[in-house]
C-alpha cells in the first residue's frame, strides 16, 4: 500500500497559508479576485479552515449586505485550502475540482462573514482512497458563515471530486 499522504507537505502547507505575505502572494497569482474583495484565510490546520470575507464597496450588493458571489468565493476558500492541502501533499499528482454547490443564506451580511470548514479528515481520506483505487472520488463538504455575534449567516454543501494522474 502507497502512503497516500506526506504530513510534512501538509505542515509546510499549513506554514505558507498562514504566512501573510506567502498567502497574499498566492491570491495575487492564483486568485486575484479574492484578493481585491477581501477574501482572507484566518485559520487553517490539519482538520479545519475558516476564511473570511468582509462587506465592504467591493463586495455589497445593492441590498447593503455581502453580494452572494463573495459569500461563495470565502466558503469556497474554507473547502479549498483543505482539498489544495491534501491534493498537493498526495504521493501522486492530483485533479481537483468542485462539481457542485448547495446554499441556504439564512440572515443578511452586514459586516465580516467567517466561513468554517471542518472536515479536512473526510477530505485527506477522499484523496487517500483516490490515490489507492486510482479511480475518482467525489465527496460533499459542509462550511457555515457566521457574523461577529456567533449568527448563521449562509451554509454551503460543496462538492468536491479527487482523481489522481
Amino acid at each position: 500500500m502507497v502512503k497516500a499522504i506526506d504530513h510534512n507537505r501538509v505542515d509546510a502547507f499549513i506554514r505558507k497559508m498562514n504566512s501573510r505575505l506567502q498567502f497574499t502572494l498566492f491570491l495575487l497569482v492564483k486568485l486575484p479576485i479574492a484578493l481585491i474583495s477581501g477574501v482572507r484565510v484566518t485559520h487553517l490546520d490539519k482538520n479545519s479552515c475558516t476564511a473570511k470575507v468582509p462587506y465592504k464597496w467591493l463586495s455589497q450588493n445593492p441590498f447593503k449586505s455581502t453580494y452572494f458571489a463573495c459569500l461563495s468565493m470565502a466558503a469556497e476558500m474554507s473547502t479549498g485550502a483543505l482539498a489544495i492541502m491534501y491534493t498537493q501533499a498526495s504521493a501522486k499528482r492530483m485533479s481537483m475540482l468542485v462539481t457542485g454547490m448547495e446554499a441556504s443564506f439564512s440572515k443578511k451580511a452586514k459586516g465580516i462573514t467567517w466561513f468554517t470548514c471542518q472536515a479536512g479528515g473526510q477530505i485527506e481520506a477522499a484523496v487517500d482512497q483516490a490515490v489507492q483505487s486510482g479511480e475518482p472520488v467525489t465527496i460533499k463538504v459542509v462550511t457555515t458563515g457566521m457574523d461577529k455575534d456567533g449568527q448563521l449567516i449562509a451554509t454551503f454543501n460543496i462538492t468536491w471530486s479527487f482523481k489522481a494522474n
